[in-house]
């Protein structure tokens, strides 16, 4: 009865889970290039025992795994394009297709993402949101000359800065990953490389879209449906840890 309240126990904590993931992606509907979440779980089969008859051997039926409840399998990011939408603003960009802008901090630490939310800092540097360098295909700091008047962006990433009737250009970089799905999450929906998703390389395919944004790939619909199945599955667990414990009270009142 003790490993029934345990098995129950699992699944409300990992249900919580599911729901503090579903109330993420809910939150984030409207943040630009955010990229919804799908929690997945598996058995909790970790300790492999032995049937009692048969002999102690590899085989299969020789053998047999035990656990207690469920366990998560899994954290997968759902990186489908998200609606376009238009801004009118200059340096606002969105990738159709599959590609990541390339940005970097201030020591050079290198992320990742969708979001075309681009500004001219104090200096004229192109930054994101946050302040974090765009990078061009050569890997430098984008640039616009002191009196940028005008700035285009060509749907290959060509990005022409026109300052006093003079131009200047350069070409975005972006890149795409082997397995997007293996990027790391690095906050603000940047990403960074890792082993799973292998090492950058350019995104031929990718179109870019001067006065626009990507938003949110969430479905609202979605997430309800699955805010209902993951209470169902809540209530059931509860409902399971209440029922042993009941069962765990009636043989203790044996006892007496």
């Amino acid at each position: 009865m003790y490993e029934a309240m345990m098995i129950a126990a699992t699944g409300l904590q990992n249900q919580q889970r599911r729901l503090d993931t579903i109330a993420n992606n809910v939150a984030n509907i409207n943040s630009a290039a955010f990229k919804s979440v799908r929690l997945d779980f598996k058995d909790a089969l970790y300790t492999t025992g032995h049937t009692p008859g048969p002999p102690r051997t590899s085989a299969p039926e020789g053998n047999q795994q035990k656990g207690h409840g469920v366990m998560v399998a899994g954290i997968t990011k759902n990186f489908t394009t998200g609606s376009i939408q238009r801004t009118e603003r200059n340096l606002d960009v969105a990738i159709e297709g599959e590609g990541f802008f390339e940005l970097a901090d201030i020591d050079g630490e290198l992320v990742y993402t969708r979001n075309g939310s681009f500004h001219l800092d104090d200096a004229g540097f192109l930054v994101s949101a946050e302040g974090l360098f765009v990078h061009d295909v050569n890997g430098e700091r984008v640039w616009a000359p002191y009196g940028t008047d005008t700035v285009s962006i060509e749907t290959n990433g060509r990005i022409v800065f026109t300052a006093y009737g003079y131009e200047m250009s350069t070409t975005l970089g972006v890149y795409t990953f082997r397995n997007v799905t293996g990027l790391l999450s690095a906050g603000n929906g940047n990403y960074s490389e890792s082993i799973a998703s292998g090492e950058r390389r350019p995104a031929e395919n990718a179109v870019l879209r001067q006065g626009m944004l990507e938003m949110s790939n969430v479905g609202l619909a979605e997430e309800m449906t699955r805010l209902i199945r993951t209470q169902r599955v809540f209530q059931l667990a509860s409902r399971g840890l209440t029922t042993a414990d009941e069962m765990e009270g009636i043989a203790d009142n044996l006892r007496r």
